[in-house]
């Protein structure tokens, strides 16, 4: 590539990033482009500069170099999991969770192993997506496997609802109602006397159909699961702002570091993810040589930490990774400031 093609590919991906920064998470259609996998964000101004780094070209390298500084952050590269490592959890132990999308509820594997799995992963609390059958047509179908999950977990109190299931060791404090649609909220009382964990097991829309994008379908699916998106986030947003306690909020928040979505979520708590140890953490498609993503989030509010964290391979059951965390109180219970005491729901509810 000559000097001329190299400095007009470089203000074409500057173009690009510009109009990216400026409507990701803005302009439903622009979900579309958010979907490219993050990393390129690093690589294609990385690609771009060596190149005219190489051959002179001042100019070239000057827009490469500016579009890699200005898009690192839509790249999920995480530099300060580099010298971040996870610390000893305050009396020496945490509160081990389990959050994963189980991509429908072993629809399309057998329920022996699932659930063998399940059982294998021995977490004190699991936070568990989509407790459901995908009809294949945008909507899913209720199921009901309860029986089994008593069965297969009798030291766990189970809360079901939404298609979601939050299954504790821990005695359950209160089930609370929730402005997102999409996220179950359930209080946990800490062994020693020491408090209460809010978990937010969560589950965001993901952004379009998987039919044809050369009909109105698709982008009509698209602008209205935008919109679903956006409440989904403004109701988490309030849930997480009135919570008294510390809290978790984990789960498949379908949304990359690219997507500007992301910047809703950051500012629901502090992220986690320095702390698996990874300078590039992804969690979907969890299968060899795909993983360019992470859709998969934690994070904690003030008065809780995570001292363990990882992304385990999910055995082929899903497509998303396992998060494996080691949570723990490290302040006083914000409600015995607060005095708001949140009633307990019925299931139903």
């Amino acid at each position: 590539m000559n000097g001329g093609a190299l400095l007009w590919a470089a203000l074409a991906w500057a173009v690009f990033l510009v109009a990216h920064l400026a409507l990701t998470g803005r302009w439903w259609f622009w979900l579309l482009p958010s979907l490219l996998p993050p990393v390129l964000f690093v690589v294609v101004p990385l690609l771009l500069l060596a190149p005219a780094w190489a051959a002179g070209d001042a100019a070239a390298a000057a827009v490469a170099g500016g579009a890699l500084l200005l898009g690192a952050r839509q790249s999920g590269l995480v530099p300060g999991a580099l010298v971040r490592r996870a610390g000893g959890a305050p009396g020496g132990g945490g509160v081990r969770v389990v959050a994963w999308n189980t991509q429908h509820w072993c629809q399309a594997t057998d329920p022996d192993p699932f659930y063998a799995f399940l059982r294998e992963l021995d977490a004190d609390v699991y936070l568990l997506q989509e407790y459901h059958h995908d009809r294949f047509d945008g909507t899913y179908g209720l199921i009901d496997d309860e029986r089994r999950l008593r069965a297969s977990f009798p030291g766990h109190e189970i809360v079901i609802a939404r298609g979601l299931v939050t299954m504790s060791r821990l005695p359950v404090a209160a089930v609370v109602e929730t402005a997102a649609r999409r996220t179950l909220r359930v209080d946990l009382e800490v062994p020693g006397g020491r408090g209460v964990l809010s978990t937010f097991n969560v589950h965001v829309p993901v952004q379009l159909r998987l039919i044809s994008p050369l009909g109105a379908e698709f982008y009509r699916a698209v602008r209205v699961r935008a919109g679903d998106r956006a409440r989904e986030y403004e109701g988490l947003a309030r849930d997480v702002a009135g919570c008294p306690h510390p809290a978790l909020i984990a789960g498949d928040f379908n949304t990359t570091a690219a997507i500007g979505d992301a910047r809703r979520v950051r500012r629901l708590g502090t992220d986690a993810v320095p702390v698996t140890g990874r300078f590039w953490p992804r969690s979907w498609q969890a299968r060899p040589g795909m993983r360019w993503w992470r859709l998969d989030w934690a994070l904690t509010t003030p008065g809780a930490a995570v001292h363990g964290y990882r992304f385990r391979d999910p055995q082929g059951l899903s497509d998303h990774s396992v998060q494996e965390l080691s949570v723990s109180l490290t302040g006083a219970d914000r409600r015995a400031r607060s005095g708001h005491h949140p009633r307990r729901q019925q299931e139903g509810d």
